[in-house]
């Protein structure tokens, strides 16, 4: 998964997310231009270039202002001289790569679920952002909101021979229901080697926050033998988005079985989990998807930490570099025994603590989640599983979901820092040996140091960060884990090298749904705002 991209290659990802006007959810990242071509080549490729400039000017629908930007990118950051990169060049790289076909959603980054969406013009119709609009004057609605009697009443109507069903996830039957249809038709990798596996104790974990509404779990069954083979869940969150604070709902999980993507179910799914979130009085949502469809307000790169590199190079997650061996990567990769601060697992008698530093910590990033105390409970300690640390194995109690560790001064008992992990295997489609990929992921985390004056500037708080999240990496190896991974938010970016993290092939593209606002800082810096911390939201 692990991959090494040129400096231009990073420099287009950058741009790619501010391109989309399609809902198709098609999955072919686009090929980039060769890093390793000779300069002579390059000046031959350039000449072509110029003799067909007046064709490809003319066949182009890459805007002027995507070309300016990459070419104002590759100066700024000096990775040419000027001569070899124009705006000629530019242009004709992107057209190599395709770049209007990822524009349109006919290819991804690092996009899964082929197809789901079609190649209609569903978002068009929809109060999001449209491909072209320049930054917003002020942020706010796109469409005010209505009175609930104004809002539909019936459920969308579906094709023959399907029905709606309301999936009760309290329910070990449909909880089951839900698992089966995700673990066998939800996201997978680009080549088809790992698929998502959600247990029954992670769909009650991110399915039942405080304030759920049952209604906002959607299914589609076929009505003769009442089969579940679509899926669509929304969950409350309170979001602050810069300086304004509003009620939403996240939505997740739209899968539909492989059989009938031809069946246009996705765009049904999405008005009638929106139908369910107007009636309760919302008319916002955040939502994430690894292709690109109107419009992203962030773009975020996944990073992976190797804990358990020889499986990892078995199942073809990862690969040994040049000039490397197993043995090295082995040893490059350990991780100590033993974190470096006094860490403990939370306890209830934690959250009020931790619920303050959060809400504290979180004022530095642009777009983030408003917790209350319930929230944070739910979020951070309701899914640490049952019994005592090794019942559901090395590290884990049964059903644990989430680890999340406290550190405490000694002689003031004030909670300086946490750091919070959730579990979310994935099935190994084809490895005669190993059948789960044991994946943890980085949650929310916060530390005391950052309120010291100077502290971002003078290297205090990365410094801080990096020993807290090195702590969580230990935590994460002594539960067996595989692989921790992590994207590019929050205070992520500064410290993913040190820690040993690769840049993966998978991004994630951030939505708000009836909500205008300028782009947040994800996998690049945004004006003054540095890269990662314009997204405080991790979605799961």
């Amino acid at each position: 998964m692990a991959s090494q991209s040129s400096k231009i290659e990073e420099i287009i990802d950058t741009t790619q997310g501010d391109l989309s006007e399609s809902d198709s959810d098609v999955d072919n990242t686009p090929n980039l231009v060769d890093p390793g071509s000779s300069k002579k080549k390059k000046k031959k490729k350039k000449s072509k270039a110029a003799r067909a400039l007046a064709a490809i000017r003319a066949k182009s629908e890459i805007p002027q202002e995507l070309v300016d930007h990459v070419l104002d990118k590759v100066k700024a950051d000096g990775s040419s001289d000027g001569e070899e990169v124009n705006a000629e060049t530019v242009r004709q790289a992107l057209e190599q790569m395709k770049i209007m076909d990822v524009a349109k959603g006919k290819a991804g980054l690092g996009g899964h679920n082929k197809k789901d969406m079609g190649a209609h013009k569903f978002w068009a119709t929809q109060p999001v952002p449209q491909l072209g609009e320049g930054p917003p004057i002020d942020d706010g609605y796109i469409e005010p909101s209505k009175p609930r009697e104004e809002v539909r009443q019936d459920p969308y109507p579906l094709p023959k021979d399907f029905e709606w069903a309301t999936l009760d996830i309290n329910d070990p039957n449909q909880n089951k229901e839900v698992y089966d249809l995700l673990s066998l038709n939800y996201v997978e990798d680009d080549v088809a080697a790992f698929r998502f596996q959600y247990s029954s104790e992670f769909l009650q974990w991110a399915l039942k926050p405080p304030g759920y509404y049952k209604e906002w779990h959607v299914g589609v069954r076929v009505s003769s033998n009442k089969k579940l083979v679509a899926f669509i869940s929304g969950v409350p969150i309170t979001l602050r988005v810069r300086n304004k604070v509003f009620t939403a709902a996240e939505i997740n999980y739209l899968c539909i079985h492989k059989k009938l993507r031809s069946k246009r179910l996705a765009p049904v799914l999405i008005k009638e989990v929106t139908r369910q979130v107007h009636l309760q009085g919302m008319f916002q949502a955040i939502y994430t998807a690894g292709v690109v469809i109107p419009t992203p307000i962030a773009t975020c790169r996944y990073f992976h930490r190797a804990l358990n590199v020889p499986k990892l190079l078995e199942v073809g997650f990862t690969y040994v570099p040049r000039n490397s061996t197993a043995a090295r990567m082995i040893r490059m990769n350990k991780v100590p025994d033993t974190p470096t601060l006094n860490i403990r697992p939370m306890e209830e008698k934690d959250v009020v603590q931790v619920a303050d530093l959060f809400t504290r910590y979180m004022r530095r990033f642009d777009m983030v989640p408003v917790m209350s105390l319930d929230d944070v409970r739910h979020q951070l300690l309701s899914g640490q599983g049952t019994g005592s640390v090794g019942d559901g194995g090395e590290g884990r109690r049964v059903g644990q979901v989430t680890w999340t560790y406290v550190s405490e001064n000694p002689h003031t008992h004030k909670i300086t820092d946490f750091f919070s992990i959730y579990y979310l295997p994935s099935t190994i489609i084809n490895s005669p040996k190993h059948g789960t990929l044991e994946a943890g992921y980085l949650y929310y985390y916060a530390t005391d140091v950052a309120f010291e004056p100077g502290a971002d500037d003078d290297g205090r708080l990365k410094a801080r960060l990096q020993t807290l999240i090195g702590d969580a990496l230990v935590v994460a190896n002594q539960a067996k884990l595989d692989v921790f991974n992590a994207l590019t938010l929050m205070d992520n970016v500064p410290i993913l090298k040190d820690l040993k993290f690769g840049p993966g092939d998978g991004y994630l593209n951030f939505y708000l749904y009836n909500w205008r606002t300028a782009k947040l800082a994800g996998i690049a810096d945004e004006g003054n705002v540095k890269a990662g911390k314009g997204v405080g939201v991790v979605m799961l």
